[in-house]
């Protein structure tokens, strides 16, 4: 993936970018993109990395790994 990729979950949405090994994490709000956290990419499962070089905002693995960097941060209460 060589460009931002969008994702709805939810209500939300989201932004993600890959950055050398890792992947960021934003919040679309209105035109604007609040980065919320950068995931080393060996974190994500095979299934989500794939999906991410496919550019698959509808598959499953990449929505629950997004779903577990959404999570981590409101606990973090961000």
């Amino acid at each position: 993936m060589t460009e931002d990729m969008t994702i709805r979950l939810d209500s939300e949405e989201y932004v993600l970018r890959t950055e050398g090994d890792g992947l960021r994490v934003g919040r679309r709000l209105g035109g604007d993109v609040t980065w919320l956290e950068t995931v080393a990419g060996s974190l994500l499962t095979g299934a989500a990395r794939e999906a991410l070089d496919r550019g698959d905002t509808s598959d499953e693995a990449l929505l629950t790994a997004l779903r577990g960097v959404v999570q981590a941060e409101v606990e973090r209460g961000g």
